[in-house]
């Protein structure tokens, strides 16, 4: 079982999630990357898709987030979006769900 490491995604609205993962996989503007323990320090511009989170004794959570940024640093990774959804389903349904997310309309701030 991998290390684990600090999550949470913030929207403004609140926290969307916090806790422990064993891996992490985000959709930047300059492409996918996975985050396990240990990961060097990073700031990366978040595109529209999904996030999946590997956590708890191989649960996933996937959250559909239209944009924002990441910051990994000493075991913690903080996702910041403008908006997010947690999806029910897979990688694909959580993709069309940040489509849907990037066509509503902004949230107004």
């Amino acid at each position: 079982m991998a290390r684990p490491f600090s999550v949470d995604v913030v929207s403004p609205e609140g926290t969307l999630w916090s806790g422990d993962a064993q891996f992490l996989v985000a959709r930047t503007t300059e492409g996918e990357i996975g985050i396990l323990a240990g990961h060097e320090p990073l700031m990366a511009a978040l595109a529209a898709g999904a996030v999946l989170i590997d956590h708890d004794d191989d649960q996933r959570t996937t959250i559909a987030v239209h944009g924002g940024f990441m910051q990994v640093v000493e075991n913690r990774v903080t996702l910041l979006t403008d908006r997010a959804k947690i999806t029910a389903g897979d990688r694909d349904e959580a993709i069309e769900e940040a489509r849907r997310l990037a066509e509503s309309e902004s949230p107004g701030f």
